[in-house]
């Protein structure tokens, strides 16, 4: 097997246990934390996925996948923080 084949097995294991944790987790705050780390490893499969096929626009979809996570991320943490959306 190759080393990328690897890699990519990897990162699809760590992705279970973020999904485990994103069901599982405690409190929202904890959840959250697993999205952003979910959302860190697609990133990774999506780079891994370009070196393996040479298709460039797989990235893109990363990084698109980035900016959503982390807006999200910023809703998510004034949300908590009880201040509203225009603050």
């Amino acid at each position: 097997m190759e080393l990328i084949d690897i890699f990519l097995y990897i990162i699809l294991a760590l992705s279970f246990f973020c999904l485990f944790r994103i069901v599982r987790g405690p409190t929202i705050a904890d959840r959250m934390v697993a999205i952003d780390i979910f959302g860190i490893l697609v990133v990774g499969i999506c780079a891994i996925l370009t070196i393996k096929t040479g298709r460039d626009f797989i990235i893109d979809i990363g990084l698109a996948w980035m900016i959503l996570s982390f807006i999200g991320t910023l809703a998510l943490a004034k949300y908590l923080t009880g201040a509203k959306f225009d603050e």
